[in-house]
């Protein structure tokens, strides 16, 4: 890419999307794209085909979709297919009718098998039986990813994927019940503190093991990518460390100063008992996280003191 390049950042809102904004301009890109979801309906095929053709993005980032944690998968399976699909294909289509030089699709490592071998190479896609809890997401990142490859494959395209494993940081959602479990648990356990509240109860038996990627760490890899990769098989995104749920808990209160007790509620789902990235292809392409999950934490919690009516989302 150019610096004046005409970049779109579809999803400039979001987490993801908003931390690739913030390196793009950090690294001097001058010529940055965005709607709202009010100015672009993204699952309207006809607004979006209008779009990339007044428009003519050279390059896109394409980090927009309907996310959630367990509960939410769980209880709108169709939705998450339905939108996520839907809007992934109206761009990734009308940015090849349209000519883009080069199109980034972020996926998610729940795309893999619910008992891939550890750490999960990029080669374990469609490998076995998909986590049922996220299942509906996961198909429909994996046909985004799949119409990325075939469009290489038939029309000498060049567009690419990544797959970050969990993400936090800036901008994130903290809804109770909505979100993903970090951001959760920097709500619950601030709430608990604020209240003064004897224990808070979290979800499973805290044996899962999780990896986490600070949401600037993976923007900054995202960029990397556009200008140095190229290939039909997708880029894992993490820091290859993984700490159970149980220890992270800890990790969360000791930041924010909770000092109660911590119960965990064993109706509630574990989810994938282990998803732990291999990212050694991205190490072999000369990239590496900078931020240490620690210091993440505590700057994910001054974004949500700074920001409270991320909380209401």
């Amino acid at each position: 890419m150019e610096l004046n390049s005409k970049i779109y950042v579809a999803g400039h809102r979001g987490m993801v999307g908003s931390a690739i904004v913030r390196e793009l301009e950090k690294q001097g890109y001058k010529n940055i794209i965005t709607r709202t979801h009010r100015e672009l309906d993204l699952t309207n095929q006809s607004a979006v085909e209008e779009f990339f053709k007044s428009e003519k993005p050279e390059y896109v980032f394409l980090a927009a979709a309907k996310v959630g944690g367990i509960e939410a998968n769980k209880n709108a399976l169709a939705d998450f297919m339905y939108e996520n699909m839907i809007l992934e294909m109206n761009v990734i289509h009308s940015a090849w009718k349209n000519g883009c030089k080069k199109l980034e699709f972020l996926g998610s490592s729940c795309i893999y098998p619910r008992m891939a071998p550890q750490p999960m190479k990029e080669s374990c896609l469609l490998t076995s039986e998909l986590e049922k809890t996220n299942e509906a997401y996961a198909l429909a990142k994996i046909s985004g990813l799949k119409y990325c490859e075939f469009l290489n494959r038939q029309y000498g395209t060049d567009y690419i994927s990544v797959m970050p494993t969990n993400l936090y940081g800036p901008n994130d959602n903290y809804h109770p019940t909505h979100s993903h479990v970090l951001p959760a648990l920097i709500r619950r356990f601030h709430e608990a503190k604020i209240s003064n509240a004897p224990f808070v109860t979290c979800w499973g038996d805290g044996s899962p093991l999780r990896e986490f990627l600070y949401v600037d760490d993976l923007a900054e890899l995202c960029v990397f990518l556009m200008n140095n990769y190229s290939g039909n098989e997708t880029v894992n995104a993490g820091t290859g460390k993984e700490i159970t749920i149980k220890e992270l808990t800890g990790l969360v209160a000791e930041v924010i100063g909770y000092n109660g007790e911590i119960r965990w509620d064993t109706t509630k789902p574990n989810g994938t008992p282990r998803k732990l990235l291999d990212v050694s292809k991205a190490k072999a392409l000369g990239w590496t996280y900078k931020t240490e999950l620690k210091e993440g934490i505590a700057l994910a919690y001054k974004d949500y003191l700074n920001n409270p009516v991320r909380a209401e989302r």
